[in-house]
């Protein structure tokens, strides 16, 4: 076969003759050019001439161990290991050092179709995930952690709507990082170097709301002994974010309406129009559609918050995050602690396993109790998570980790409860999963699941 460019090249770094020619002709029917390297050496000498689409590696090569090779393959291309061992400790490891997929041997080309799709998919994520990043503030940028599908989509929508000047409206469940993401539209659009004005709607009286949000008049109530600008003159050329917009009462829903649709607004007190030169974002916990519908909400101010809406996913659908996440909040909280610490494998599978009902917010606590409760200790294992068994949606923990399941096993179990949670519906598993329907109906296939 013809190269086409590296588009569609996979290295096979494997000294197993046999299997790397079976793998090499799995790949090729798939239309896939390969390049066989039965050694590191090999493997390095034909990086320094081009970098492959893709990488399958094994993890016992002669001159290395492949576990050590990860960080520095996946520099240039995606990593898929493969190994006769398939224990929670070894995927853990191999996902920490960089490699996207991780498959066991004996080979089984269906698998590897799979993991294939899987590691190509996430390279064009993480471009998209690294481009809008690059435009974003460093301190905001560094609190956006993720690479699933769900997350990264996210982030697609971010990009798309930031620069337009549409009011956008956050929905999502407490705790998922709403304000974050209100930020980084600020952030990404032509307003970034002007203010960014958080109002919470949920703690403030409706005559304090007015005054705060749209200052007040000299006299307008007894103490107001000075005219006061609102925050909506503080966020001039910026953009104010109404957090849990769903919060408040109907006069004021009023009143925001008329700032929404018309940009104008008065001081409490006031008699005179002020214009309000300033983008508005809001979010909210609740069904804000379901609200209006049921007359909870104005129907119209609903409508024009929903120009654009964004949906934060709860953690539970981001289950490739949850790592990445857990490591980044022990990195920055470590100052809890003097010593270096790091999760051990039983840690980092119970957390995956968790339904985390309060989402980021919650694994962020989770993990700062976690440095405290595991002392001088440098591993921090399930133990110190201290995390509830028997929660509704979740999956066992302590009894089930102690055997030490397979990462086949895992994957398997972990289908079958999203399968039982979403009452079969494919659409939905495959959405949570960031795959294609198509590929999930191959995992179902592939682990004899009845739905």
């Amino acid at each position: 076969m013809r190269d086409t460019g590296n588009g569609r090249r996979v290295m096979i770094v494997e000294d197993d003759a046999v299997l790397s020619r079976l793998i090499g002709r799995s790949l090729e029917q798939l239309g896939f050019v390969t390049a066989i390297a039965p050694s590191w050496a090999m493997a390095q000498q034909a990086l320094s001439g081009a970098s492959p689409a893709l990488a399958i590696l094994d993890v016992n090569l002669p001159d290395a161990r492949g576990i050590d090779c990860i960080e520095v393959l996946s520099e240039h291309c995606p990593v898929i290991v493969l190994t006769a061992y398939g224990t929670i400790h070894e995927a853990v490891n191999a996902m920490r050092m960089g490699a996207v997929e991780y498959l066991t041997k004996p080979f089984d080309p269906e698998k590897l179709e799979i993991a294939i799709d899987r590691a190509l998919e996430h390279v064009s994520l993480k471009r998209s995930l690294e481009f809008t990043r690059s435009k974003l503030n460093p301190s905001i940028a560094h609190s956006m952690v993720g690479r699933s599908a769900a997350f990264v989509a996210m982030l697609h929508e971010i990009e798309q709507v930031a620069d337009t000047g549409c009011t956008v409206l956050i929905d999502g469940e407490s705790g998922v990082g709403k304000e974050l993401v209100a930020q980084s539209v600020h952030q990404l659009s032509g307003r970034a170097t002007q203010n960014f004005v958080p109002v919470d709607c949920s703690t403030l009286q409706e005559n304090l709301f007015e005054s705060e949000v749209f200052g007040h008049e000299r006299g307008a109530f007894t103490g107001a002994d000075r005219r006061k600008d609102g925050l909506i003159e503080v966020a001039e050329g910026g953009t104010v974010f109404f957090d849990e917009i769903g919060e408040l009462g109907a006069g004021l829903q009023a009143k925001m309406l008329r700032l929404i649709e018309t940009g104008r607004y008065r001081r409490l007190g006031g008699t005179a129009d002020l214009g309000a030169d300033a983008r508005f974002v809001a979010a909210t916990n609740r069904d804000l559609k379901s609200f209006s519908e049921a007359g909870k909400f104005r129907r119209d101010l609903y409508f024009r918050l929903a120009a654009f809406v964004i949906h934060v996913p709860p953690l539970r659908n981001r289950t490739d995050d949850i790592p990445l996440l857990a490591e980044h909040f022990l990195e920055n909280r470590a100052f809890l602690r003097q010593v270096h610490k790091r999760f051990n494998a039983g840690a980092l599978a119970a957390l995956v396993a968790h339904d985390w009902p309060g989402n980021v917010r919650e694994l962020r606590n989770v993990v700062e109790r976690a440095i405290i409760v595991s002392g001088n200790a440098r591993e921090i294992t399930a133990r110190h998570l201290s995390l509830e068994t028997g929660t509704p949606g979740s999956l066992p923990h302590t009894d089930f980790w102690r055997d030490e399941p397979t990462l086949e096993e895992l994957k398997r179990d972990y289908l079958v409860h999203l399968m039982e949670k979403h009452d079969g519906h494919r659409g939905r598993v495959a959405a949570i999963l960031g795959i294609s329907e198509r590929n999930t109906y191959r995992l179902i296939k592939r682990y004899e699941i009845n739905c």
